[in-house]
């Protein structure tokens, strides 16, 4: 894939926004107190995504406490429909502020917090963005693997998209 920088750090940004908002679901990663990277889908509370991620969680859950000890960590989305992807990472802090949780809250997460924003140990997650990384390839999957194919017979790297990296 291309490493040339967009034509400026706005494009970029502006184009891990749209890339964010279109996926939606993630893997937030975190440090577990032994050292091993642990991983989990996420849903994406906040579609303008301004450098801050935003996700509702149990404030008990061992991914809370995990950023309490080491508040590093990775958010990466995967939208297959439009290949696709994003890499945040950056620094997670836990709070509950009820204005933003109400301004935040969708209906479909009473499937995991039941009693809505009453929800005993509710709380939120919010994941200020330190730097992107983008992959975006305009190609459908048959054309990617199809340059793949290419690429193997050729002995030269495919035409792949967009990479580029994002600092916040």
């Amino acid at each position: 894939m291309s490493s040339n920088a967009p034509s400026d750090a706005a494009d970029a940004r502006r184009r891990v926004t749209e890339l964010v908002r279109e996926a939606r679901i993630c893997m937030l990663t975190t440090t577990a107190v032994d050292g091993r990277m642990v991983s989990r889908p996420m849903a994406l509370q906040e579609a303008e995504f301004d450098g801050d991620l935003w996700f509702f969680a149990y404030a008990d859950s061992a991914k809370v406490r995990q950023i309490r000890v080491n508040p590093e960590v990775n958010v990466s989305f995967s939208d297959q429909r439009h290949n696709a992807w994003v890499s945040v990472s950056g620094t997670a802090r836990e709070s509950f502020d009820r204005a933003k949780a109400e301004q935040l809250w969708n209906p479909l997460l009473k499937t995991w917090f039941p009693d809505g924003l009453d929800t005993p140990g509710l709380t939120l997650l919010t994941v200020r963005a330190g730097s992107a990384e983008y992959w975006d390839s305009p190609n459908s999957a048959v054309v990617n693997l199809l340059g793949f194919a290419k690429a193997a017979v050729t002995g030269r790297p495919p035409e792949g998209g967009e990479n580029h990296e994002v600092s916040y």
